[in-house]
């Protein structure tokens, strides 16, 4: 009995990650609510724990290592689900944002990320002992803020999103959506400077190829694609030549569209992609079409939580140890280096500059907002990216890191140090809304606490909820402004 049961009961690796990978979704949904609102936990953390759990260096049941996946297969995917989700911000922002928030925005993506970069640089080449050329590198991987750690907490429908002003909730997601496309080129410095080139020639290629071509290129490729998508979507369904379901589908698509062009003319894809969802819905008529579908929270609990339980199987804990070629690295070292970047990334300078984020109304929302800058897939791709530049010299990587090669220091540097801060960001910013949430219930007086514990419904305190909180605009793309029911 026990052979012949045998033969017909085969499972693979592969299988029993479905199997996980299903139940783990199952569950979360079942008690999404409760864990959501009543435990504020969102999915990124326990998707991630949950890769570890079951990954190759505990239960040993989820290992990418033997379904012979390649590095090729964590860039890509990171690429389409980050794409994704900075489209989805795209397209959930409200109509015609960037015309009246463009200040804000801009010194989130400019003077804020500048510091983040530099200054996760200092502490990298101080604690890591890297050359400065490679703190650069690894600092890029770790200046944005993640669209999809972001959108687990910012997305509408949580309790805590609806005690935050809508105003830093929009303006947050418009900087997660961006700044991933953002930070190419400081990456690009970061290896240009490796690479020993003259330093005409850096300025010169990093204009040229990173400013003109990739970046500004791109999000105009986007805009352009976004906008004539909309007019040629409205034309097919006035003319009933669409159905319903194709008209869902043609979100995903132009997602995928807009990464094919970007990927294929050597563009920036993730501002292709946030450039065709912001194009695509800049004057809010699809996003009104298709809100009561809640197709973004069904990407982000389909592929975007399958993505960080792959991550949390893939950390390289053997690498977390000193070996040969890394001796600097220790697991008290990547501890210290998680904590300053946590604690000095942003907060210093989005205190600093609070008077000059019109967004930004009181240093509780500075401190908050420069808090909330979670770091996360959109890093993932980026050390790959380093990685096959510093492998390949170009965007494809080897399909596994090589054994002796004239970089491999800087190689083996790289990625270990940032998938430490990227798990450490996970965890911290995916339990950040649980802490503040008993954190302020613990601070009120007996009598001012809510019957269940941290289920406070109030706008967070220090914070401008009335009278410029955001609420004349529409919470989402394709809302009426509440200015022109009046004329």
């Amino acid at each position: 009995m026990g052979s012949w049961l045998s033969k017909q009961v085969e499972p693979t690796h592969a299988h029993y990650t479905y199997l996980i990978l299903s139940v783990f979704l199952l569950s979360y949904s079942f008690f999404s609510e409760f864990i959501r609102n009543r435990l504020h936990l969102s999915e990124p953390p326990l998707a991630l724990l949950t890769g570890v759990i079951f990954g190759p260096n505990a239960l040993n049941i989820i290992n990418p290592a033997s379904w012979h996946w390649q590095d090729t297969v964590t860039q890509e995917a990171a690429r389409i689900i980050v794409s994704l989700q900075v489209f989805s911000v795209g397209v959930e922002l409200p109509k015609a944002y960037f015309s009246r928030h463009w200040k804000s925005v801009g010194m989130m993506l400019v003077p804020v990320m500048t510091f983040s970069w530099l200054v996760t640089a200092g502490f990298v080449y101080g604690i890591m002992g890297t050359t400065w050329s490679v703190a650069l590198i690894i600092s890029a991987c770790l200046a944005p803020t993640d669209p999809v750690l972001a959108a687990a907490v910012l997305q509408p429908g949580t309790r805590f999103s609806s005690r935050v002003p809508r105003r830093l909730r929009h303006m947050l997601s418009a900087e997660s959506g961006t700044n991933d496309g953002t930070s190419f080129p400081f990456l690009y410095a970061g290896l240009l400077m490796y690479s020993g080139t003259s330093t005409g020639g850096i300025i010169k290629d990093w204009f040229t190829g990173t400013i003109l071509w990739q970046c500004t290129l791109g999000i105009l490729v986007g805009l352009i694609l976004g906008h004539y998508a909309n007019r040629s979507l409205r034309i097919a369904e006035r003319r009933d030549w669409i159905d319903p379901s194709s008209f869902l589908a043609f979100y995903i698509l132009l997602a995928l569209l807009s990464v094919g062009i970007g990927s294929t003319l050597g563009l920036d894809d993730f501002l292709v992609a946030f450039g065709a969802g912001t194009g695509f819905a800049w004057d809010g008529w699809f996003a009104n079409k298709t809100k009561a579908t809640h197709l973004p929270q069904i990407l982000d609990l389909l592929l975007n939580s399958s993505m960080f339980v792959y991550f949390g199987a893939i950390i390289p804990w053997k690498n977390f140890v000193p070996r040969d070629i890394t001796p600097m690295i220790t697991p008290g070292k990547l501890t210290g280096l998680l904590v300053l970047v946590l604690l000095f990334r942003r907060i210093p300078a989005v205190l600093a500059l609070k008077p000059l984020i019109p967004d930004i109304r009181t240093y509780r929302e500075a401190l908050f907002c420069g808090h909330f800058g979670p770091m996360g897939l959109g890093g993932l791709f980026l050390v790959i990216e380093a990685r096959a530049r510093l492998e390949t010299g170009e965007s494809i990587p080897m399909p596994h890191p090589p054994e002796h090669h004239p970089n491999l220091e800087a190689i083996e540097q790289v990625w270990p140090i940032v998938c430490f801060v990227l798990m450490g960001s996970t965890i911290v910013h995916g339990c950040s809304v649980a802490a503040i949430s008993l954190g302020g219930h613990m601070m009120r007086n007996k009598e001012e606490r809510a019957p269940l514990l941290a289920a406070e419904d109030e706008g967070l305190d220090g914070m401008i909820h009335e009278g410029g909180g955001g609420e004349s605009e529409p919470s989402v793309s394709g809302d009426e402004d509440v200015s022109l029911l009046h004329h």
